[in-house]
């Protein structure tokens, strides 16, 4: 049924049904993050389907070495821009490429009706917010996609916005005129103080609709539901030109995408307004519809800390009506760390996504420009708690290293791979990942060395993060029709066995983590660090559960083998007992045995390939 309006929700009949479940602890799970447009158009032939028989009836071949940089660069690049043609079935039929890979839980972005005369195929536009894209495909699609998912054992988490709407308006701007030529135009930039609106925006972008309520508009006019479309749905302050400058950052608009009036009022009495409420109900209604397992939350930064707090609290009732305990809500707050820790401790959001310092020095760590403390000094001692040990960020931030918007990076965004360096190192940073605390996310196409990086003239655009793993126009590596769902490739084939390593040991998920001091001669022991700027050493790691220490390593030199003792818990380990190698990218060393021996309390002596990584219990 076509919804316009919230009220029209049947809720009996909607939630008369069993629904999936909360997972035990989310820090056993495993996300992959993928833009639907981006992933799979459902064309693609001699790939495994869910059963693992290869599939022959698609036109899209295999990507091989020699079509790299075969696209012509300014069309792929023109491609890049906009649609691409990704859909919901398309990602449904490679749930058998995912579940082998060992994810547990897919991150799915925006799905919702986008404005109709903006190329906004990253789904963060949003006109009708109880709609699917066409381009997606239907809620029908999206329902048999949670549905199968559940069936192989993988969640779904699903990427939605709060804090601003598509460009569904136009200004009629009347201050800060900027000269342009022989003319010129007024910015309507953000000074505390509401813009006119010219009107509602029609299906050709033009503002020719009533800023007022109007059946006219359906359906790709103004903005749906009908509740939104009150004027007082919208702060109307115009642009955010300041991004760190508070108020500005909460009322203004993310460039041309609308902010949205939430209410107002401190975190303990915030005050609602109808338009966050309508949204509120929306996103109970694709839960409710789609039997979802969490919500991404886009620009949690930019929104009241009280619409936030109320927001989890509200989608936290609900879901626990439907019998999900623990319904994950996954905020994206920008502003560093500490901004992130106030805002999970005020809101209740369950985790915090780790787009700042902690992508920065997964990376640098692995390509040897970041000291480890760094890195591993992020998840335990936090004087962000005022507690002096023992507190773990186990499964309140989820890890990445790679991303489609890259904020950390300013003009200068790169996929990790885009580098020789990365290519050669990329199975260390999946395994630092994998294997540290939180909650560890693969953004898609990084298990393919998927390369993207902006050009200089660029201005470090986004859309070279964007690749399409289907090929399509705007296939990775400059390549054009030709997928990527290579099982193959070592990359997919090394982060599998990591990752089933992970899901049978609990300590590697649950874990204690301490970074370990490493001696060259076995006499003078210390935690590694940097060397005129550079890292280039064993990086060693233990986690601990109960009584079980598994030990994990990485080499952050890509040239050459390294060679280091390595600390152990001397509490748990005893003097000539043995470990056992349980993973290596070098396979001839799984399974030998290495004799711990009292040096620093105990040790044991650890030589890994170039870029290598390895695991020992």
């Amino acid at each position: 049924m076509t919804l316009r309006n919230t009220s029209d929700i049947d809720w009996h009949e909607l939630t008369d049904r069993a629904y999936t479940p909360s997972p035990a602890a989310w820090e056993d799970q495993v996300f992959y993050f993928l833009m639907v447009d981006r992933f799979s158009d459902g064309k693609e032939k001699h790939y495994l389907d869910l059963k693992g028989k290869v599939v022959e009836k698609g036109t899209t071949p295999l990507f091989q070495p020699r079509d790299e940089g075969t696209a012509e660069r300014a069309a792929w690049t023109e491609a890049g821009r906009g649609w691409c043609g990704g859909t919901l079935k398309g990602l449904e039929s490679k749930l058998g490429y995912l579940k082998r890979l060992g994810v547990t839980a897919i991150w799915v972005s925006p799905i919702f009706q986008q404005v109709a005369f903006q190329p906004t195929y990253h789904g963060y536009g949003v006109q009708d917010f109880l709609s699917i894209d066409p381009h997606f495909g239907t809620e029908a699609d999206l329902r048999r996609l949670v549905d199968r998912a559940h069936a192989v054992g993988i969640y779904v988490i699903l990427d939605i916005i709060l804090n601003h709407s598509g460009n569904v308006f136009s200004y009629r701007p009347d201050r800060y005129w900027v000269p342009q030529g022989d003319s010129g135009y007024f910015d309507p930039r953000w000074d505390g103080q509401p813009y006119p609106v010219a009107g509602f925006h029609d299906a050709k972008g033009l503002p020719s609709l009533p800023f007022a309520p109007s059946e006219e508009a359906w359906p790709y006019g103004a903005i749906w539901p009908e509740e939104l479309q009150n004027p007082e749905t919208f702060s109307r302050k115009g642009r955010i030109s300041n991004w760190d400058h508070d108020p500005e950052f909460r009322e203004g608009d993310f460039c041309d995408l609308k902010d949205i009036h939430h209410g107002s009022g401190d975190v303990g009495a915030f005050e609602p307004s109808a338009a966050f409420l309508a949204l509120v109900e929306c996103c109970r209604y694709w839960i409710a519809s789609a039997d979802l397992d969490g919500f991404r939350i886009d620009t949690v930064k930019h929104m009241e800390l009280g619409a936030t707090r109320l927001f989890a609290s509200m989608i936290r009732e609900f879901t626990q009506t439907l019998g999900k305990e623990k319904f994950f809500l996954l905020g994206e707050i920008t502003g560093g760390r500490e901004r992130a820790f106030d805002t999970l401790e005020m809101t209740g959001l369950d985790a915090a996504l780790g787009i700042d310092d902690i992508p920065d020095k997964l990376e640098y760590l692995v390509k040897g420009y970041r000291n480890p403390s760094d890195y591993f000094g992020l998840f335990r001692n936090s004087m962000l708690v005022n507690k002096d040990s023992h507190v773990w960020f186990r499964d309140r931030v989820v890890t990445l290293f790679d991303d489609h918007d890259q904020v950390r990076k300013g003009k200068g965004k790169a996929r990790y791979c885009a580098g020789e360096q990365g290519r050669k190192s990329i199975l260390s940073v999946m395994a630092l990942n994998a294997l540290t605390l939180g909650i560890p996310c693969v953004y898609y196409g990084s298990e393919q060395y998927f390369n993207g990086a902006a050009e200089a003239e660029a201005d470090g655009n986004d859309v070279f993060l964007r690749e399409c793993m289907f090929g399509g126009p705007f296939g990775s590596m400059q390549s054009r029709e030709r997928h990527f769902f290579n099982e193959e490739s070592p990359a997919y084939a090394e982060l599998a066995r990591i990752l089933a390593l992970r899901a049978e040991k609990l300590a590697l998920r649950r874990g204690r983590q301490y970074l370990r001091p490493i001696s060259g001669n076995g006499i003078d022991f210390g935690v590694p660090e940097m060397l005129g700027g550079e890292l280039r050493s064993l990086v060693a790691w233990s986690r601990i559960l109960d009584r079980q220490e598994i030990l994990v390593a990485i080499n952050t030199d890509c040239d050459q083998a390294r060679t280091a003792w390595v600390t152990l818990d001397a509490g748990l380990q005893r003097e000539h007992f043995e470990l056992t190698c349980l993973y290596s990218t070098d396979a001839t060393r799984i399974g030998q045995k290495v004799m711990v021996e009292p040096r620093n309390g105990r040790a044991v002596s650890l030589t890994l390939q170039a870029s290598g990584v390895e695991v020992w219990e």
